[in-house]
């Protein structure tokens, strides 16, 4: 057999060929890495929202204990009727402050800390519901504009 005549087999990728799956992962990653920290961002912000949680609590047994009152909420503003004291000062985390309103509003201010703000601020409002004898809650502020949380 004459050994000119033989082909020899292709040992690797074309330039080409490695291009394209350059750019093939580049426009994945271009894609990937803003949705991976939009998903650290809100990860993070579970923080925030957390702490607001025993002042929800608060605010709705002292709407409560009040007989659940159709009208506007009073007296249910932190360090009273059940409400936990304000905290304020906070630093190295996430949360730098939650205070509460007398009319049981709900306000959590971060530190600027993994990309988010410290504008980026969140507020939960109640509002009695006769009918159903409960407060429904509605969340505000940057944390709802930047869909770190929803209604």
């Amino acid at each position: 057999m004459n050994t000119l005549s033989m082909k020899k087999p292709q040992q690797g990728f074309t330039l080409i060929e490695l291009m394209i799956v350059v750019a093939i992962i580049g426009i994945l990653a271009a894609v990937a890495i803003p949705a991976y920290q939009d998903y650290i961002k809100k990860a993070t912000y579970t923080e925030l929202t957390s702490s607001m949680a025993p002042f929800k609590t608060g605010v709705d047994a002292c709407w409560s204990d009040q007989g659940a009152p159709t009208g506007t909420i009073t007296g249910c503003g932190a360090g009273s009727n059940g409400v936990p004291s304000a905290i304020s000062g906070v630093t190295g985390k996430l949360l730098a402050s939650v205070a509460v309103s007398d009319a049981g509003v709900i306000l959590a201010t971060p530190n600027a800390y993994k990309g988010i703000a410290a504008a980026d601020t969140c507020t939960m409002t109640p509002t009695g519901n006769a009918t159903a004898h409960r407060l429904d809650w509605v969340y505000s502020g940057q944390c709802l504009t930047l869909g770190y949380v929803k209604n």
